[in-house]
């Protein structure tokens, strides 16, 4: 799929979902983050900002990325109207061709699962690099499929948080993987409609 088709594609998946006033952060992040001291955060794959927001809310000073024009620009709306512009930088990225600058303390990819070309392993292993000494990565992917996933196809595949972090590659003397593990939850989709999940979770921080 090429990058015009990615950006249509992701495009259409958030012009079809209502804009929402208040998105919520997901539960990985907040009972990871809570307590630490608040930095530079990067948000991959930004969605409908929930996580960026929050946040943002916390002090910390937020880059958030998406592919989709759609998803940048309602972010962007709603961290000025909740009194956050000053803290979210919401820009348009394709991570397929190129990687955010600059140094961070935190940086999250929730749910970075696309049909397109990408190379997550590469972009993770960008988002190591790009994390300063003490700085955490929070990698927490889809580990069985909601039922109202874009992506229904039986046959799909999640690999694990150890295989994920073996794909990324890590010297273990700069880098020390401090989770890796699948906890299951009760996650709301559109409309408000509930399952149970499982989430692959890998947290990394850089020791050096």
């Amino acid at each position: 799929m090429s990058t015009t088709d990615a950006v249509a594609f992701w495009d259409g998946v958030y012009a079809a979902r209502p804009a929402a006033g208040d998105p919520q952060p997901n539960v990985r992040l907040t009972e990871t983050v809570t307590g630490l001291p608040p930095g530079d955060a990067l948000d991959l794959g930004c969605g409908a900002g929930g996580d960026a927001l929050w946040l943002a809310g916390q002090g910390w000073q937020v880059t958030a990325v998406d592919i989709s024009a759609v998803a940048v620009e309602r972010l962007a709306t709603l961290a000025r109207a909740h009194g956050l512009g000053d803290r979210v930088i919401a820009v348009r990225h394709d991570l397929h061709t190129s990687f955010p600058p600059g140094g961070f303390d935190l940086i999250c990819a929730h749910y970075l699962h696309t049909p397109c070309d990408l190379d997550r392993a590469a972009v993770l292993r960008s988002a190591a690099h790009a994390l300063r000494p003490g700085g955490r990565l929070l990698v927490v992917d889809h580990g069985s499929t909601a039922p109202w996933s874009w992506n229904q196809d039986p046959d799909t595949q999640y690999p694990s948080p150890q295989e994920v972090a073996a794909g990324i590659d890590l010297a273990p003397e700069t880098w020390t993987v401090e989770r890796a593990d699948a906890p299951r939850r009760i996650a709301t989709g559109p409309g408000g409609r509930t399952a149970e999940v499982t989430d692959h979770v890998l947290l990394i921080r850089r020791t050096a």
